[in-house]
């Protein structure tokens, strides 16, 4: 077959899928958005959904977000502090020392961290001094151990013999060299991480404040699905979707509460959501929101859209309930009651996608985060992608590093929206354009980074 006989048959697959795309949103009336416009209207109403704060022990602070600035309490070092073990001299009485005139300085004091010298360094002395230690009055400099030898003089007082010259300041920190009183340490929003806790814990925060974490509700919907630690039944699948959520949804910060699994029915589906309401800040759900005839999911936001067009002073409000994204374009969004919903696919892959694109960036939003969206980098596709879409399409990707520091995208096998093979492996998601032909290998192309 010719290039141009392949190109027109791909851009026959092409027309024919926008077709059905039409024709399915003129039945369902869903109206694809794209996804940066879909980020910014979940985001858009997770900034007024903002949790407040909680004081908790600096211990427990790790892998929170901040809610108060952190800013230093002293200079640091607090004062002058020796950088190792050694002695505190004069740089002035040893700016001629070398191995064969050694400089011979009388030792008046030892000083170990945490003490600090009874003597202060005159013109002829030294003072023993311990890696920490505050530097004695009088010194401004500390020579190393290895450079110097012990010594004793004619009175039999103890002495060294300092065999390399120094300058002034060598082997000291000086007072406030890291942080100034006051100098800011971390803003509000910053997730903390173990070097902020050794911060935290240097200028004395026994208690931190940070945002308080959303509290999530997942359900998984499908009359077909099992649980865990059931058999396998003919015709049924274990429901490992609401897993998986919860195990992002703790990795964005966030509190999984697993509720189980619903059936397709929406007077149980709305029921299940009022026992939990007035104990999460978020509702995520998986499975239900195609266009089946038993798609409970698709049919509560199909409602909520209706009502919302008649009524537009009514508090639910149906963010997006189509994405022009593949895999996953039936992912929905709304406003419930005063909080959001996500109607995630049921497909593994696509309730992985989704999660990346929507919900990670709304939980992380409403811990005060600033930066939320996931961070995108440029690679060079290993391997083509050759199946047309008529929307962006996310492929499950390794990342290979080449030695010249470029990157490379190596798309992921069993990556269909059904499979779960490949979504361990993945490391980010391959952004191929919409269009008739997908991406042919070499060509460079954004892959979205996967936490």
């Amino acid at each position: 077959m010719s290039d141009s006989s392949k190109a027109s048959q791909r851009m026959s697959v092409s027309d024919s899928s926008e077709a059905s795309e039409r024709k399915q949103m003129g039945r369902f009336n869903r109206q694809a958005v794209k996804v940066g416009e879909a980020q910014q209207r979940v985001l858009a109403a997770a900034e007024g959904l903002v949790l407040g704060s909680e004081l908790v022990p600096l211990r427990a602070s790790s892998g929170r977000r901040l809610a108060q600035t952190i800013a230093a309490t002293s200079d640091w070092p607090p004062f002058a502090r020796s950088g190792l073990d050694g002695y505190a001299v004069r740089a002035a009485d040893i700016a001629a020392a070398s191995p064969d005139t050694p400089a011979t300085l009388r030792v008046v004091d030892s000083v170990a961290a945490g003490e600090l010298a009874l003597a202060t360094v005159q013109n002829g002395t030294a003072v023993r001094i311990m890696t920490g230690a505050a530097v004695p009055i009088g010194a401004d400099a500390v020579v190393m151990l290895e450079q110097t030898a012990e010594a004793m003089l004619a009175d039999g007082s103890p002495a060294v013999l300092i065999k390399h010259a120094g300058v002034a300041g060598q082997h000291i920190a000086p007072q406030g060299e890291e942080f100034r009183l006051g100098s800011v340490l971390a803003c509000p929003g910053t997730l903390v991480r173990p070097g902020h806790i050794a911060l935290l814990a240097t200028f004395g925060y026994a208690e931190v404040a940070v945002c308080k974490r959303p509290r999530v509700a997942i359900f998984a919907t499908g009359s077909e699905l099992l649980a865990v630690e059931a058999p396998l039944a003919a015709g049924q699948i274990r429901d490992s979707n609401s897993f998986m959520v919860a195990a992002m949804v703790e990795q964005s910060g966030g509190v999984a509460i697993m509720c189980g699994i619903l059936q397709d029915k929406p007077d149980a589906v709305e029921a299940a959501f009022a026992s939990v309401w007035d104990d999460v800040d978020l509702i995520v759900t998986t499975g239900g929101v195609s266009v089946g005839d038993y798609d409970v999911m698709s049919d509560i936001i199909r409602s909520m859209k209706n009502n919302d067009a008649s009524n537009r002073e009514v508090e639910n409000r149906v963010l997006f309930d189509r994405v022009a994204m593949r895999p996953g374009s039936p992912t929905s969004a709304a406003m419930f009651d005063g909080k959001l919903l996500f109607a995630l696919s049921g497909n593994p892959g696509a309730c992985f996608v989704g999660f990346e694109l929507f919900v990670r960036p709304s939980l992380l939003r409403m811990q005060g985060a600033k930066e939320v969206l996931p961070r995108k980098v440029k690679a060079k596709l290993l391997t083509a992608v050759n199946k047309p879409s008529p929307h962006d399409r996310f492929v499950r990707t390794k990342l290979i590093s080449e030695q010249d520091g470029r990157l490379l995208a190596d798309p992921l096998a069993y990556s269909k929206s059904s499979m779960m093979a490949s979504i361990a492996d993945a490391e980010g998601l391959a952004v191929i354009p919409s269009g008739s032909k997908g991406a042919e290998a070499g060509e460079i192309i954004e892959v979205i980074l996967i936490r």
